[in-house]
């Protein structure tokens, strides 16, 4: 795994955990490689850049943190496949927002259009789902219902997003659920998938997962907001030319009653950039990230009373304050 191309958060928990962690993310890496060399040479190179684009490589760490450093194949298997199917959602968001730009890259949909990202998109699906089948392990069937019931959540979420683009009425609540389906069910599964525990352990794990990917999400938020663009590899503002009202937006409404009237659809860039500002003007940027901090809090507080040993506390306590401290 090149350590230059993923932040230092992730970074420092790697090096906490030298003994292992990084041969066993370096082990993801190859694997991922190896299964994007299929499907001819057009899928394979537009899957390949995909992969070459880079990310911060979370939800596999979560999966390697969580199994501990005693796992077998099988946590690097399901490790492969948990990115596999955060890559195929990329690809596929990108198609449905045709979105130039990711990770300041060109899409796959830009490059190539939306006939070959959509294919793309269905390869690293269907490899994920491959990944966990081979060889059969005692954990395969386990797994495969994990990353499929993820995998409906994240369509589900990324229908309901759709249903709710432009629509300025969207609370709270609403947008919350829509987070769980799109982006936390996906940290979950990451905290489930390479190990089996006793119930109580599970629950906890689950609840870091959930509470991880919702902070994930709101912080993200913020950054759609405030930018800059060398810093998310989109233009400020992206999320509302796509229509997508987030908490950002939701709470701004409360102090500013005329962003309540907007006409979403008609943004441009500059528009989009000049909302963005009035959002931030209205202070609410500082109570989304104060929700994220909470929720990271809450997350790490679960994990010593379900029982989870020190050194796992230790690595998953690092994860969660790396998400705080690479989006704040």
């Amino acid at each position: 795994m090149n350590r230059s191309n993923v932040p230092p958060p992730v970074t420092r928990v790697l090096d906490a955990a030298e003994a292992w962690l990084p041969r066993r993310m370096a082990a993801v890496e190859a694997r991922l490689s190896e299964l994007l060399t299929g499907g001819g040479p057009t899928l394979a190179a537009e899957a390949g850049a995909t992969l070459a684009a880079g990310g911060k490589r979370l939800r596999p760490m979560l999966v390697l943190v969580c199994a501990g450093d005693q796992a077998g194949d099988e946590a690097i298997r399901a490790a492969t496949a948990i990115e596999l199917v955060h890559m195929a959602t990329l690809v596929h968001d990108d198609v449905l927002d045709a979105a130039p730009l990711r990770r300041g890259l060109p899409t796959v949909v830009a490059r190539a259009g939306r006939a070959t990202a959509t294919a793309v998109g269905d390869l690293l699906f269907s490899r994920a789902f491959a990944e966990l089948s081979r060889p059969p392990g005692n954990g395969s069937g386990r797994q495969v219902g994990l990353l499929a019931g993820a995998s409906v959540g994240l369509a589900k979420g990324e229908l309901a997003q759709r249903q709710d683009a432009f629509d300025l009425g969207i609370g709270a609540d609403r947008y919350l659920e829509r987070c769980r389906l799109k982006t936390a069910r996906l940290f979950e599964c990451a905290c489930l998938i390479g190990t089996e525990a006793d119930p109580r352990q599970e629950a906890a794990l689950a609840t870091f997962g959930v509470e991880i990917g919702l902070a994930f999400q709101l912080l993200d938020d913020v950054l759609d907001v405030t930018g800059p663009a060398q810093r998310t590899g989109k233009a400020v503002g992206t999320d509302l030319l796509d229509g997508t009202v987030t908490m950002p937006l939701i709470l701004a409404r409360a102090s500013d009653r005329s962003l309540a009237e907007l006409d979403l659809r008609s943004l441009d860039a500059d528009g989009a950039a000049e909302v963005c500002s009035r959002i931030a003007a209205t202070g609410v940027l500082e109570t989304v990230r104060a929700d994220a901090r909470a929720r990271v809090e809450h997350a790490k507080s679960v994990l010593a009373p379900a029982g989870i040993d020190a050194r796992r506390r230790q690595l998953l306590t690092m994860v969660a304050d790396g998400v705080v401290e690479r989006y704040s």
